[in-house]
């Protein structure tokens, strides 16, 4: 098991950003993962699991912390059935392909989401009207006090919520999916993503939707777009000209240009509407922030 010094986050991120992680390592087997996090803990050290960096914010400074990065056994994908189960470092991309290839249907609405499967677990990821809860079976969590498997209800998974603590690796995912035409998914999919392309940034450098949506018919997108935000610039970021709770790289954007910006986005969004807006983002390394995985 290779740990290696120094990972810069701005290259395991989609947004470009962050400075380096004190450790990173490329887990490929259970016990390849229980060896890293007890490294970890033998030295006292937080442990941050990245998928793809869709959901991800890190600190310019870097933080002082164990990156693991699912890759080999814990990255595949099979079918059993109506049951799919994948490794928690799957791509969503892999498990909808081979969904839609053996006939099943219910995942169709993570094409939206340009992340892993351990990933959509831990933030209880979603998008049009479905999310990890309505189609997980069962996940296998792993620390380094030891591994379980947990249904729905003991993750705690709520609206872009699980209750896993910092340093629980969603290593194994199942889920239960319905038999489903073949064509009909395809057609689906197909509609969801030109949706997604119309009014999402999705050529851009962004970690994804910035804002949970708060109570109430407006959206975080709308809320923002309706208090000018639209292109407002500070740095290398900007807010999204085509959705406004989305951040873009648009050159050398460092993460601190980011949340300045979400500091101006929440400062107008409470002054019009009297909301105070919460990031759906994960923040690591970032004052006053919670240092865990996605």
């Amino acid at each position: 098991m290779r740990i290696a010094p120094d990972q810069r986050l701005s290259r395991l991120t989609t947004i470009g950003a962050g400075g380096p992680a004190a450790a990173f390592a490329q887990p490929e087997s259970l016990a390849e993962l229980e060896e890293a996090l007890r490294w970890a803990t033998e030295r006292d050290m937080p442990v941050v699991a990245v998928g793809l960096g869709s959901n991800l914010l890190a600190a310019d400074a870097g933080i002082d912390a164990l990156v693991v990065r699912l890759a080999g056994d814990l990255a595949t994908v099979e079918i059993d059935g109506d049951l799919l189960r994948a490794g928690g470092g799957a791509t969503n991309a892999v498990c909808l392909h081979r969904a839609r290839s053996a006939g099943l249907g219910g995942l169709e609405f993570a094409c939206a989401i340009p992340g892993t499967a351990g990933g959509g677990v831990r933030m209880n990821a979603g998008a049009y009207g479905s999310d990890w809860a309505a189609i997980l079976q069962r996940a296998l969590v792993v620390s380094a006090d030891g591994s379980g498997w947990r249904t729905p209800n003991e993750l705690g998974l709520s609206y872009r919520h699980s209750e896993l603590a910092p340093g629980q690796v969603v290593a194994r995912v199942e889920y239960r999916l319905s038999p489903r035409p073949i064509d009909e998914i395809k057609s689906d999919v197909a509609d969801l993503v030109a949706r997604r392309k119309a009014t999402q940034p999705t050529n851009k450098r962004t970690f994804g939707s910035v804002f949970k949506n708060p109570p109430g018919e407006l959206g975080a997108g709308r809320m923002l777009e309706s208090c000018g935000l639209k292109g407002y610039r500070i740095g290398g970021a900007v807010i999204s000209p085509r959705h406004a709770n989305f951040i873009e790289n648009a050159g050398e954007a460092t993460s601190a240009d980011c949340l300045a910006l979400m500091a101006e986005a929440r400062r107008r969004a409470r002054e019009q509407y009297g909301v105070e807006l919460e990031h759906e983002v994960v923040l690591l390394g970032v004052e006053g922030s919670r240092t865990e995985g996605a």
